[in-house]
């Protein structure tokens, strides 16, 4: 059930972050269904190697590296996910700050942070 609410938070943080911004797109509620779901599974599989590979880079850039990668996760599911378009690195780079934002919020005001611990 957790896992549920979470795609559906995702999925809020995609539509708002559609909304708030003009670089990016998505169609629908489902094409946002899909991309929340797709970056999850980005984020889970494809994620974790990219930080590995790029540890010495993000260590020397105090960890900012980690907001280019997540960038390019948004990307790659623009380039996975049809009808759903981001217009370049910048919005993509905006994108995972709004949406991060947005599932903060909504994840705080669900309690779900309480309930893992």
């Amino acid at each position: 059930m957790r896992l549920i609410i979470r795609i559906l938070i995702s999925t809020i943080a995609v539509l708002v972050a559609d909304l708030l911004l003009r670089g990016v797109h998505a169609e629908d509620f489902k094409t946002g269904l899909l991309v929340a779901i797709v970056l999850g599974v980005l984020n889970a599989v494809v994620r974790p190697i990219l930080v590995l590979l790029t540890l010495p880079v993000t260590v020397v850039t105090l960890g900012l590296f980690v907001l280019v990668i997540n960038a390019a996760m948004v990307m790659l599911a623009a380039r996975i996910v049809p009808g759903f378009t981001v217009n370049g690195f910048w919005w993509a780079l905006l994108f995972s700050v709004v949406m991060w934002a947005v599932q903060s919020v909504l994840l705080k005001l669900d309690g779900g942070e309480q309930r893992a611990r």
